[in-house]
């Protein structure tokens, strides 16, 4: 089965599921989803950071600081933000990602989705896919930051990152097992 044609549950502007659909239509009729971001960090604390290969179906070729994708049909938040952490970075045994807060992206004319953020500490040697990451290295915050008007990110990993400051400067935080996602 090709990405394209995975089952994505649409939902509404409550995050309710209103249907089902192929992702390539979720995406052409820019339909609302749910999405997984999770910032991943090494045991030195340095942040996973990859430029996405040229053949995704979203923002092909553009730097992400957030491994991450869809969720399925069905599938919880935090299943899907545990699976796609161990697929994009290649590993198995991974801590169970921490949720830290969801919002709704709006990418304009590409539609809006539902997206939950997460972290986690990947002190696995990585074997990031090659279908999904063309470049990565593990990078300290303050070159992530010099980067930032360097290279072209995604647009909704580059609102994600400004909505963690924000959840970071506002002192938030939610107790282990609290995240009560679907």
């Amino acid at each position: 089965m090709s990405a394209a044609d995975e089952i994505l549950d649409i939902v509404d502007e409550n995050d309710r599921v209103v249907g089902q659909v192929p992702r390539g239509r979720a995406y052409a009729e820019g339909l609302r989803h749910r999405c997984v971001f999770i910032r991943a960090r090494d045991a030195e604390g340095r942040l996973f950071v990859h430029r996405r290969t040229p053949t995704k179906l979203v923002f092909p070729s553009l730097y992400d600081m957030f491994v991450g994708g869809v969720v399925g049909a069905g599938e919880s938040y935090d299943d899907a933000a545990l699976r796609e952490a161990e697929e994009e970075l290649g590993v198995s045994g991974l801590p169970r990602p921490a949720f830290l807060f969801k919002f709704l992206y709006d990418g304009g004319a590409r539609g809006s989705w539902w997206s939950a953020v997460y972290e986690v500490r990947c002190e696995l040697p990585v074997r990031p896919q090659a279908e999904e990451v063309a470049w990565y290295d593990f990078l300290p915050d303050a070159e992530v930051e010099r980067r930032l008007s360097e290279w072209e990110w995604v647009p909704d990993g580059l609102a994600a990152h400004e909505r963690l400051r924000e959840y970071r400067a506002s002192g938030e935080s939610v107790q282990p097992g609290e995240s009560g996602l679907r």
